[in-house]
């Protein structure tokens, strides 16, 4: 459970811009996302970028059990693709920033999507990792509906998956970033200092997001500390 520590301002001047949150939402029984899996893993060797693979568990049914895919990210999947007026939703798919949408296999929609988010106008709460698993977060404008402050937890590591079922069996699936804890901390009501749960398993990297509300767009990025 979330434990509201305190409430206090964050102090300094104001950062850079945070990274480019870039998600893929992708299955291991997908046959056409190995190759964006494997695009990801580029993405994550750029400071400017930080990308999420988040599984589906929607085509479990195909023959294989995802090994990563938890029913929370195939909601929030659907919550974006409901604001952003997708019909249905699909594999492979990126959503960069909350903003916007494309398909993961179309690779020069997705490095334009990237380019455009790196010159939108960001105006981001401050936020800042403190001692004891704290984060800090700082005031600003809150969208109409409201703000929710997400915790992400992934693996930095590239995870070899053999297929065994389904249409990529006999296939080594690699992934990377691979999300494994998405927890909604709570409402963004102004500045506040919060206390974060525990992680599931060790070798984890945290993310902290505050983000309009119901698949709406990401307001700030706190990206991981170099001792999260």
């Amino acid at each position: 459970m979330l434990a509201i520590a305190g409430v206090a301002a964050v102090a300094g001047a104001a950062a850079a811009r945070p990274p480019v949150v870039v998600e893929l939402y992708t299955a291991q029984g997908c046959v056409s996302c190995t190759a964006a899996s494997a695009r990801l893993g580029e993405l994550a060797t750029d400071k400017g970028v930080l990308p999420l693979s988040f599984a589906v568990d929607y085509w479990d049914y195909l023959g294989w059990k995802d090994t990563f895919a938890k029913p929370e990210f195939s909601d929030r999947q659907r919550a974006y693709d409901k604001r952003l007026g997708v019909a249905e939703v699909f594999t492979p798919q990126v959503i960069v920033d909350g903003r916007d949408q494309t398909a993961a296999t179309k690779a020069a929609d997705v490095d334009r999507l990237i380019r455009e988010a790196r010159h939108t106008v960001f105006d981001p709460p401050q936020m800042n990792w403190r001692a004891g698993n704290k984060v800090a977060i700082g005031g600003g404008r809150r969208p109409r509906g409201g703000a929710d402050i997400w915790l992400i937890r992934y693996d930095p590591r590239q995870l070899d998956v053999e297929v065994k079922q389904g249409d990529n069996a006999g296939h080594t699936v690699p992934q990377r970033n691979v999300v494994v804890q998405l927890e909604r901390l709570g409402r963004w009501r102004g500045p506040m200092l919060l206390k974060l749960p525990p992680a599931p398993q060790d070798g984890l990297k945290s993310v902290v997001l505050v983000q309009g509300a119901d698949g709406g767009r990401i307001l700030g990025v706190l990206p991981p500390a170099q001792k999260p």
